[in-house]
């Protein structure tokens, strides 16, 4: 069974672990991971689009390449374009690892803990496997599936399935701004000391910041000048009250930012400077039932991330995305 245990030690990571949770790969430090593992716990260094923990754990292979393995959790189209768990072990060899340490934990040890029946090439096994150009860029040349070669050069031999036009569940109205109106304690003008969500870079952990937060017109609101950001989920299944909070370290300045891309439930989930802009980003997210849509100085940037437009999509993000111009 994994686990999803992030900063979990001592006993109580010991009580977890009896419970019969045998992975965690959501381990941030290489004090927790070391004390996972001297309790017989897998662990898993990930490196995703998000969650960035590799460069915190990688060195823990020189030991305990036997009990180690590499994921990429969430890895979006962009960062999809420069590799995936190739790109983990050109990274380790480059830290001086073993190449043969790396492979063990990128290739066997995860057709071993999970007792895959792919992956070792012993006879009678299907043929699937990949050709390096080398092991220090772990640059991917061919890939076989069956022994049928079914990738080169970084394009792909299978020809594409037919997209669903509408693939994504929503059953959600439109907004508008005054649904995010979040109502003040007090409603006066003085300073209310409110907890707000810290993000950290590279990270799904957060923090907790107490913040002087000021009502206005017997509302909370945004604080860019701050860093305070307003922070709305909106449940895309059914009619549900709207959550609201607020965050920081996000960085806008002006608009807001929405999209569906939320494990697990993939509800809208949006932030923003003020109510006006959260209502526009997530209509732009609700008329094309899922993606990102990005509002600045009142305009739209919508783009569907499933069905025909994935790739409209990995062009938009991977060749101009436009976030630093918000201030993000």
């Amino acid at each position: 069974m994994d686990g999803h245990a992030p900063g979990l030690c001592g006993d109580e990571a010991r009580r977890y672990i009896q419970a019969g949770i045998s992975t965690d790969h959501e381990c941030f430090t290489a004090e927790e991971a070391l004390d996972k593992l001297s309790m017989g716990m897998k662990i898993l260094i990930r490196e995703g689009s998000a969650a960035r923990n590799f460069e915190a754990l990688a060195g823990l292979l020189n030991d305990h390449w036997k009990n180690m393995m590499f994921c990429s959790d969430d890895k979006h189209p962009d960062s999809l374009l420069h590799g995936h768990i190739n790109q983990l072990c050109a990274r380790a060899v480059a830290k001086n690892i073993n190449p043969f340490k790396v492979l063990q934990a990128a290739c066997i040890n995860p057709i071993l803990h999970y007792n895959l029946g792919v992956g070792r090439l012993r006879p009678g096994d299907s043929a699937d496997f990949i050709l390096l150009k080398d092991l220090k860029k772990f640059e991917v040349l061919q890939t076989y599936l069956q022994g049928e070669l079914v990738a080169e050069n970084g394009e792909t031999k299978i020809n594409s399935a037919d997209h669903l036009s509408n693939p994504n569940q929503f059953d959600c109205s439109y907004t508008v701004p005054e649904d995010f109106i979040f109502p003040a304690r007090p409603l006066d003008t003085s300073a209310y000391p409110y907890p707000v969500i810290e993000a950290y870079d590279g990270q799904l952990i957060t923090g907790k910041w107490n913040a002087e937060l000021y009502a206005k017109n017997g509302k909370w609101e945004a604080d860019p000048s701050r860093d305070i950001l307003k922070i709305v989920v909106l449940n895309r299944y059914k009619k549900a009250p709207v959550a609201m909070a607020f965050i920081k370290n996000f960085g806008l300045i002006t608009g807001a930012l929405a999209s569906s891309v939320a494990h697990d439930s993939h509800n809208i989930v949006a932030v923003g400077v003020h109510d006006e802009a959260l209502s526009l980003a997530i209509n732009g997210v609700i008329s094309e039932k899922g993606g990102i849509s990005l509002v600045n100085d009142g305009i739209v940037k919508k783009t569907r991330i499933t069905g025909s437009r994935f790739d409209e999509y990995r062009g938009w993000v991977s060749g101009s995305r436009k976030l630093y111009s918000t201030g993000c």
